[in-house]
């Protein structure tokens, strides 16, 4: 896919970002997924720091796609899909507010929209688990992760992690949304 494309982001947090990452990396209209880390209060955070849960941020994703292709909506669908946002604070293994669930809007029509995107979800009672937790919150900076998390699972077919927590969203992604995988 070419750059010239007319392109959008979105910042979302759904645990680990290498689950995350492989997951939109499967979707047509997506241009590049970085991983990184938002929502905490200390410049340059490292992946040691984050981990710490002392930075107050969490591991996100920013998911550049052409809008042409996709939207905001559909971008948040597959979001809502591969990971739970009824766990507080966590996704599966991962404790802590790294990993916990946010979307970082970047204007007042994402803001929107996630809202309604949320409040759509919790009237239909999407999830037996419990209410929706996922924090909604503006994008004040974005630093991209070290090199080494970036295409993690692509670079790590074989991490027993990456088996056992990333490939199942693949998959979800490759099921549920199989007109839209590349």
């Amino acid at each position: 896919m070419t750059r010239d494309a007319d392109t959008e982001t979105a910042t979302l947090a759904g645990g680990c970002f290498w689950c995350t990452e492989a997951a939109f990396k499967e979707l047509d209209g997506v241009v590049e997924v970085t991983s990184g880390y938002a929502g905490g209060h200390v410049e340059d955070p490292t992946y040691e720091a984050v981990c710490s849960g002392d930075t107050g941020h969490a591991e996100v994703v920013q998911v550049e796609y052409d809008a042409d292709e996709l939207d905001y909506e559909d971008v948040l669908k597959v979001f809502f899909t591969v990971h739970d946002p009824t766990q507080l604070n966590r996704q599966g293994p991962d404790v802590g507010t790294q990993y916990r669930s946010a979307v970082f809007y970047h204007d007042d029509e994402q803001k929107e929209t996630v809202e309604r995107f949320v409040s759509a979800l919790e009237a239909e009672g999407a999830y037996d688990e419990g209410d929706v937790v996922t924090e909604i919150e503006p994008l004040e900076e974005f630093y991209e992760a070290e090199a080494y998390h970036q295409d993690y699972y692509e670079k790590n077919p074989n991490d027993q992690y990456c088996s056992i927590q990333a490939e199942p969203k693949v998959q979800k992604v490759r099921e549920q949304f199989s007109k839209q995988v590349q």
